[in-house]
């Protein structure tokens, strides 16, 4: 008995060194990254005694049907790039956007289009600007920053690069809307300054109808997006800032990602999205605290006007603008839709 019991004790023993000995398995908890998503249309004079009921709803049905591909995208593991580009397909397949179909004219009667992307995690960015005859210039960015060494073509080059990549083109005058015909008329026919240039027949009064996009992925990567054509009655092959990168559109993912919409001289002039992410940088402000200081600040002391939409890399979301109005659309990191067109 004495031996049994001596045995069965050093065999404890053995047993207990064996589990002193391994390494602890150690269970990996993977973190949740708050994927969220935010959408402009375009700032300006929009108010509500302006809109007709069933403008303002085709606004809000498209805000939502944009925003939406773009969540669907994130929620499913996407990437942040995709989701940016698919929503903003959506806004330029829109006539009641200024951005692919519906843009506006040039004092010439066409139409030029200018885009962006960038990627917050490279900070690799493609853009075009003049285009004519490419159905979605967000395509033609994301496909110059994926497989050009260039960030930036213009004109017949970015033209001649679409065509190349087998990118969808369209007769010019698929983009061409009765509206913008009726805003370029009033435009010529008014003798009143460069805001006149700004005019929409659909709010009946000023407004700047670039589109954008931010959004923030599982994997914690941001990106940026940004469509325009411009400016009504533009002439001499005039570009804002919309295709500029750290102007109109920039993404950083230690920082934020921003897209913005107004004025494109003085967006360029104050580097407005970059600016946003530096002051966050450098000086370690919040994206609301930095955004507000550009926007609210900066850009009005040099006479401009227009809003910006962000992100930061907490998924904290920023709709920020110094004008009567801005359409916008945000999907945050509970699932929560959110459509907003006037100030609230």
């Amino acid at each position: 008995m004495k031996n049994l019991l001596l045995l069965a004790t050093i065999s404890f023993l053995m047993l207990s060194c064996k589990k002193m000995a391994e390494p602890e398995t150690k269970v990996e908890v993977q973190q949740s990254v708050p994927y969220s998503i935010v959408i402009h249309g375009g700032a300006g004079s929009i108010i509500k005694e302006n809109m007709t009921p069933e403008k303002e709803k085709a606004y809000q049905q498209k805000l939502e049907e944009a925003i939406k591909v773009g969540y669907a995208i994130l929620k499913k593991g996407g990437t942040s790039l995709d989701a940016v580009q698919k929503t903003i397909n959506i806004l330029e397949d829109s006539p009641l956007f200024n951005a692919g179909k519906g843009a506006v004219l040039t004092y010439e009667g066409i139409n030029e289009h200018d885009a962006s992307i960038m990627d917050g995690k490279t900070l690799k960015a493609g853009a075009s600007t003049g285009t004519k005859t490419v159905k979605n210039p967000i395509n033609l960015a994301r496909a110059i920053m994926d497989t050009s060494p260039h960030v930036m073509l213009s004109g017949s080059g970015a033209e001649l690069f679409a065509k190349e990549q087998g990118m969808e083109l369209v007769d010019p005058s698929y983009f061409v809307t009765e509206s913008k015909i009726d805003a370029l008329n009033k435009v010529k026919a008014s003798k009143a300054n460069k805001t006149a240039s700004l005019y929409d027949a659909d709010i009946k009064d000023s407004k700047f109808g670039t589109v954008g996009c931010v959004a923030l992925d599982k994997n914690g990567n941001l990106a940026a997006g940004t469509s325009t054509g411009g400016m009504t009655n533009k002439r001499w092959g005039r570009i804002g800032d919309s295709p500029i990168i750290g102007a109109g559109t920039y993404a950083n993912n230690n920082t934020c990602a921003v897209s913005c919409t107004g004025w494109g001289e003085f967006f360029i002039r104050s580097v407005v999205a970059h600016d946003i992410s530096a002051l966050m940088d450098y000086k370690g402000l919040p994206l609301k605290e930095a955004a507000q200081d550009v926007v609210q600040n900066k850009i009005p002391k040099l006479g401009g006007d227009g809003g910006i939409i962000a992100i930061d890399k907490y998924g904290n979301i920023v709709m920020e603008f110094n004008t009567p109005g801005m359409f916008r659309a945000s999907i945050d990191h509970e699932g929560e839709l959110y459509i907003g067109m006037y100030k609230d």
